[in-house]
Formats: structure tokens, sequence, C-alpha cells
């Protein structure tokens, strides 16, 4: 259930430098102790291939890889989990821990004020479902709005460039191309843009004006089969700006 496209993603790492990486974290226990050598000639690469990787994937070298993708790949590992435990032992106020007055404010200010021109939503896959529910909301709110998703013609976006106040987008990992490549449009174009993405650091947060980090439970399960408060968390924040709003 790990997915490297997680780790990977805008990083165009060779063929080489992917094996390195599989290794690595089917051996995440072992690492550690093994060091950049071993691990070199456990994959008939060199040291030098190895801390290329790293860097490459954007840490200062093999042992910041190694602490960054440790806890990670654990959280991925579907040994003897609880399913039980996650979602009862979680408090809506730890969902919420980065949504702050300030970030429902600026929100409330750029998003739900926007009077004029239209609120464009973006996503795809799990995050298209509740963007949907986003935009419905916005509707009933009196609010201009536009939802679009991969499977969408460019154009949707692109002929409605000078009608856009706003550009939402969701993506769990904060790495998805197609958002990514979206939002930097709308960027580029001087579009305000907003993105909700998981809490770790990650390019579609790097480039919002206004980026809603929410907990994700397990960030490297691509196919979203275990368990996880991303996207309830995502409609619990964008709920309780709302209330804050007709407040």
């Amino acid at each position: 259930m790990i997915d490297l496209n997680k780790l990977t993603s805008g990083k165009k790492l060779t063929a080489m430098e992917t094996d390195i990486l599989t290794y690595i974290i089917a051996h995440i226990s072992e690492i550690q102790d093994m060091g950049v050598r071993a691990v070199a000639k456990e994959t008939f690469t060199s040291p030098a291939s190895v801390i290329r990787l790293s860097k490459k994937l954007g840490y200062s070298g093999f042992t910041d890889m190694y602490y960054s993708l440790l806890p990670l790949v654990k959280q991925a590992e579907y040994t003897d989990y609880d399913d039980s435990r996650l979602i009862k032992n979680t408090d809506s106020i730890d969902m919420l821990a980065n949504c702050t007055q300030e970030t429902m404010d600026l929100f409330i200010d750029k998003v739900l004020n926007s009077k004029d021109k239209y609120v464009f939503l973006y996503a795809t896959g799990f995050s298209k479902i509740v963007a949907e529910y986003l935009y419905k909301k916005l509707l009933v709110l009196g609010k201009k709005a536009i939802l679009a998703s991969g499977s969408d013609s460019v154009g949707i976006f692109e002929n409605n460039l000078d009608d856009i106040a706003v550009m939402l987008v969701i993506s769990r990992s904060g790495e998805t191309e197609q958002v990514y490549e979206k939002l930097k449009k709308a960027a580029d174009a001087k579009i305000f843009t907003v993105s909700y993405t998981h809490e770790a650091p990650n390019r579609i947060a790097e480039i919002s004006n206004l980026n809603l980090k929410i907990r994700d439970s397990h960030s490297l399960d691509d196919r979203n089969l275990l368990p996880n408060l991303f996207f309830p968390g995502v409609l619990l924040s964008f709920e309780l700006i709302v209330e804050r709003y007709l407040n």
C-alpha cells in the first residue's frame, strides 16, 4: 500500500534511483545500521548514487532521508492495525489544529466574500468527491463557482481565467501533478490560490496563497484503503469556516 508516486511526484527519478528507493523502503528497519555504502552494495549502485537520490528527493543527505521516510513507511504498514483506534481516539480539535482564526478569516475574505467573479474548484480522485460538496455548498450560499477535475477539458479553466477570483484545490498528498499544474497556472495569472493538503511539506502548499493543512493518517496509502481522517477533516474545516462566516 506504499505508493512511490507519493514520494517521487515531480522528481523524475531514473530507473536506478527508483530501485534504490524501493530497496530503502522495503528494508527501512535495517537502513540506519547499514549506511550508505551497504545500501549501494545491495542495490548494485554507488554511494554517490544513493546520496544523489536523497538530494533529488529534497533531503540534505542520506541520514535526513532515512529519518524522514521512517515514520511515513511505518505509518503505512498495515500489520496488526486496529481499525477502531484512529476514529474513536481522534478529537475534532486535533483534526483542525491548523485551522486558525487567521486562516479562517482569510478564507472568508477571499473565498466566501468573493462576489463578482468565480471560485474555481479543482480536484481528482477521492478529492473530487469532497470538492463537489464544497462546490454545492458554495452555490447554496449564493457564490459563483465552477468545478472541474482531471477528466474535464483544460479549456474549462483556461477560457475562464479572467473571471476567476480564487482557485481552490484539494490534494491529499500535495503532489498530484494535474492539480499542481493548474494551481501553478492560476498563480502565474495572479489568481488567489487556496489548497487543502496534508500537513507535511509539499509542492502545492508551497505555491498556495493560503494552505489549509489537514491531518493525513496514512500519507502513503495511495488507494485510500485504510481509515483516514483527511477527507472528513477537509469537510469539517470547511463547515467550521462557514459557521464563522454566517455568524
